[in-house]
């Protein structure tokens, strides 16, 4: 992977006078960045709404093929719950100053089939660092989806608007099963691995371990201590999947795979035009900012834009951070990108991925 460099002289006093007003917030206001009682509120929320349907299941409080289906889906969302409000802030190091507290609730990743090391190098390095960057960002480099524009145009991207939601859904069941291992061999390949002090066959040793285990707790137990078959506790176990798979494309993607977003590329010296905060703005966007039982299940993410400037705030801060952070860019001529509505910001992602998957797509104007 070549090294990027961004602009440092494109407007540096934007991100020092944003950063000073951030502070300035958190000190007036005597509050801590890292999570509050809300938070920790919601964490038990999210962990008892994907364990307490499983247990009724073990129990046989709940039997039956068609209630447990409904077991099943409700431990989709409680999924998507700890990987959006707990998980995502924990392995960030947003949610507790004790970075041990932070380790122990980033693990929850691993409880739930995933690889919080994996996790940390896609999301934390490559996404954060590189956003809408062309072969950087692999959120956007997906083979059978076309969600950028410098992304080489084959004939099967013309329908992607009509299959994308379906993989959307099979995107966690996928990740279990087989990217975690595809991701391993690659970070290692590129150094990235190492530069997060673990060797390979240490990282892989935990992957099986973790795999083993989710699966054997998941798909075991209700197979060995439910009347269940075991094609009826698979097909439970792969709607499980799907909700939360599709509810977390349909919050990630939209923030930076719509219409108001920029795409780049970098030059042949590795660089690119603007400062790493402008950067940002300008490929990201907010929305629905206005329902705060929405913000509150998807933790805060619905607020990416202050996300990808201040990821070790705890995103339960957002919401008040988002004026300041809008009024700073409005005083130094920077776009911030917003939707009024959750809605508004599916159909630009849908009605963008229809003009990259026909070839029509036109560079938006900031």
């Amino acid at each position: 992977m070549r090294v990027v460099k961004f602009n440092v002289q494109n407007q540096p006093e934007f991100y020092r006078t944003l950063r000073q007003r951030v502070d300035a917030y958190f000190r007036d206001n005597q509050i801590s960045r890292y999570a509050n009682w809300n938070m920790k509120l919601k964490t038990i929320f999210m962990f008892t709404l994907y364990l307490t349907p499983f247990i009724l299941m073990l129990t046989g409080v709940v039997s039956g093929f068609g209630p447990s289906l409904l077991m099943w889906a409700l431990m989709g969302v409680g999924m998507s719950g700890i990987g959006l409000s707990v998980m995502h802030d924990a392995n960030h190091g947003a949610y507790s100053n004790n970075q041990k507290v932070n380790r122990a609730l980033g693990y929850s990743l691993n409880f739930i089939g995933g690889y919080h090391i994996n996790w940390k190098i896609q999301h934390n390095v490559l996404h954060h660092s590189f956003t809408n960057i062309h072969d950087h960002d692999e959120d956007i480099n997906k083979a059978i989806l076309r969600l950028s524009p410098d992304t080489e145009h084959k004939w099967v991207h013309r329908l992607q608007v009509i299959y994308a939601p379906l993989l959307y859904g099979l995107m966690t069941i996928y990740w279990i099963l087989s990217k975690d291992l595809e991701q391993l061999s690659r970070y290692h390949k590129e150094g990235l691995l190492k530069a997060q002090g673990l060797s390979y066959g240490r990282a892989l040793a935990e992957i099986i371990l973790t795999k083993v285990i989710y699966l054997g707790v998941t798909l075991g137990l209700p197979v060995l201590l439910t009347s269940l078959l075991w094609w009826q506790v698979l097909v439970g176990f792969l709607i499980m999947h799907f909700i939360c798979g599709l509810i977390l494309g349909l919050i990630f993607q939209p923030a930076h795979v719509q219409e108001s977003a920029s795409f780049y590329e970098v030059d042949q010296v590795g660089s690119v035009e603007n400062h790493w905060a402008i950067h940002q703005l300008r490929t990201t966007a907010n929305f629905a900012n206005r329902s705060r039982i929405f913000s509150w299940f998807v933790g805060g993410l619905n607020y990416q834009v202050e996300h990808h400037l201040f990821p070790n705030i705890c995103h339960v801060h957002y919401r008040n951070l988002a004026p300041i952070v809008k009024q700073t860019a409005k005083e130094f001529n920077v776009p911030y990108f917003e939707y009024a509505t959750f809605f508004g910001a599916v159909k630009s992602h849908f009605s963008l991925l229809w003009k990259l998957g026909m070839n029509r797509y036109q560079p938006a104007v900031a």
